[in-house]
């Protein structure tokens, strides 16, 4: 893997019902989610773009999984240089590593960790010489866009910027008093921002991850057609987009991103 440090490199699903999450999830942004594994000894279920590159996968949770606490929801992978030394480092810096360092075998070394305010990811260094698209700024189909909705913002910002030399170039002043939208750039990309929690209707606390669809209002349609929730949108965001915040049928909360009207139109 060739992803600089601090740069996302892979999204997963965790999910109570895989033929539901595919069913929903393909035709909400044009996925093409496997529709069994082919990961020997586990029941890992790869998700491709409508171009056949890779977002990330899919995993079923099992009654194990479950009995631990684990629920439906999305992860991200950043991407490091070395993971046990960033593992050490996030312990240090306030944060936890319920799970390894760990390999995995024909993809590299892992390890599920934690902000200090309790939000899950994954730490791995791909063993693959490629580099992962799975995070594209406008790529059809990949994420777009990191969002980071904290209890304790300035917290967050200066934990991401020690472990993983996160920067917060610009901001944009919310409405109302509601705090600053703090853009980040890692290893010299805008991947994201951080936001206080609280402010985007219907975002709960921790990372919420933006997909691209060819066209937002459809993808609102669909979202609530096979049975999820808009919480908020379709609205035109800084840049000529337009998103919505939306949940799937399990609760899993979502962002979609899509071309602006004058996009749409050829303008």
């Amino acid at each position: 893997m060739t992803n600089p440090h601090g740069t996302p490199i892979w999204y997963e699903l965790l999910t109570n019902d895989a033929a539901g999450s595919k069913a929903f999830y393909d035709a909400v942004i044009g996925w093409n989610i496997a529709a069994k594994s082919d990961a020997p000894g586990m029941d890992y279920r790869m998700i491709a773009t409508s171009e056949g590159s890779f977002v990330g996968g899919m995993m079923p949770l099992t009654d194990t999984m479950r009995s631990g606490g684990a629920k439906p929801t999305w992860l991200f992978y950043i991407g490091v240089d070395d993971v046990d030394a960033t593992a050490k480092l996030i312990a240090e810096k306030g944060g936890s590593v319920p799970l390894g360092p760990f390999d995995i075998p024909g993809a590299g070394r892992a390890a599920m960790v934690t902000d200090p305010q309790g939000n899950l990811f994954y730490i791995m260094r791909g063993s693959s010489a490629q580099s992962s698209t799975a995070w594209e700024r406008t790529g059809i189909g990949k994420c777009n866009w990191n969002e980071l909705a904290s209890s304790d913002q300035a917290a967050s910002n200066a934990f991401y910027a020690e472990v993983f030399g996160w920067t917060y170039p610009e901001k944009m002043e919310m409405p109302g008093g509601m705090g600053d939208y703090m853009f980040i750039d890692a290893a010299g990309q805008v991947i994201g921002a951080t936001v206080k929690a609280g402010i985007q209707p219907g975002q709960p606390k921790g990372w919420q991850f933006y997909f691209r669809a060819p066209d937002i209002e459809v993808a609102a349609e669909t979202v609530r057609r096979l049975g999820g929730a808009v919480h908020a949108g379709p609205m035109d965001v800084p840049g000529g987009d337009r998103i919505i915040v939306a949940s799937d049928p399990q609760g899993v909360n979502f962002g979609v991103v899509g071309p602006g009207r004058q996009e749409r139109q050829g303008a």
